[in-house]
């Protein structure tokens, strides 16, 4: 009964981390899909939304609901911003070239994060005070209900806004076709920049709920996560939508069970291995499909 007990607290927990990086895989899989870029800066935009709402609520003293709202407000400006300076000259640009300019803007953001907050690591409590559950003898944290809540609701809300507006219908039309949508009069500038804006958006609320969980703001601490959200994209399949909720979900309880029953040291070492097997089985991911390139 204990070894069960034991096995579901870390299948919550599992849950509960996996919902961030599939938060944030959904931000590099939308763009993937849509601008055909992997925005390795995206990490980094949750590091970003941490300090924001550092900011907003411990310096400013705002409300906790509207600093969280002025935190993805922050974060989708600034990716917009990110996506018409550093990526909008790249787009016909050889995959090296915008590899070099995202580690480029990675470093940027952090050095100036570094510049303005310094690297002594501040702490910072969560402003998530739901109480805790008791649920067939497991207790379910607050931090949880509220991770796997806000995780359905993101996922539901993107889903409908994609296959039922006007702009997701255009999102569809410029991730199949760039130059048909143009011709049909889509704004193809537009519809990439509304990209951005929704996948750091998911980042900030991201953020909010990583720095919830480790109540610790480093300059750094986006890369980490930025990467195995990468790997659960990859994982998923980058480019679908559901593909990286079920990526994240699968990688944070990879990562969850590797800590509890093999070895902290080595839960890193192991996650990072799912992407080389599933680049080795699966190419294009669970639930991605492998696209025909005409020569």
């Amino acid at each position: 009964m204990a070894l069960i007990t034991s096995i579901l607290e870390q299948l919550l927990n599992g849950l509960r981390i996996g919902s961030v990086y599939a938060l944030i895989a959904l931000g590099y899989t939308m763009v993937y899909g849509i601008a055909k870029m992997i925005n390795f800066a995206h990490g980094d935009i949750i590091m970003v939304g941490a300090y924001a709402l550092y900011v907003y609520v411990s310096l400013l003293k705002l409300p906790p609901v509207l600093a969280v709202i002025l935190t993805i407000i922050t974060c989708s400006v600034i990716g917009i911003t990110i996506e018409k300076v550093a990526y909008k000259p790249l787009r016909k640009a050889q995959p090296l070239a915008v590899l070099i300019t995202a580690i480029g803007v990675s470093y940027l953001l952090q050095n100036l994060s570094l510049l303005i907050f310094k690297a002594t690591p501040i702490p910072f409590g969560s402003i998530i005070k739901v109480p805790s559950v008791k649920l067939a003898g497991l207790n379910i944290s607050g931090l949880t209900i509220v991770t796997l809540v806000v995780t359905v609701a993101v996922m539901v809300g993107l889903t409908l806004f994609i296959n039922r507006t006007r702009m997701g219908h255009a999102m569809l039309a410029v991730s199949e076709d760039k130059g048909a949508a143009e011709l049909m009069g889509i704004n193809v500038n537009r519809t990439i920049s509304v990209t951005f804006a929704i996948g750091s958006a998911l980042a900030a609320v991201a953020g909010i709920l990583y720095i919830s969980q480790y109540e610790t703001l480093l300059p750094t601490l986006g890369a980490l996560p930025g990467i195995k959200a990468f790997v659960a994209a990859v994982l998923g399949g980058i480019g679908s939508i559901p593909g990286a909720m079920f990526g994240g979900i699968i990688l944070g309880i990879i990562e969850s069970m590797s800590k509890a029953y093999i070895s902290t040291q080595l839960s890193d070492a192991i996650v990072f291995s799912v992407l080389v097997v599933v680049l080795l089985v699966k190419p294009s991911g669970i639930l991605g499909k492998l696209k025909a390139e005409k020569v």
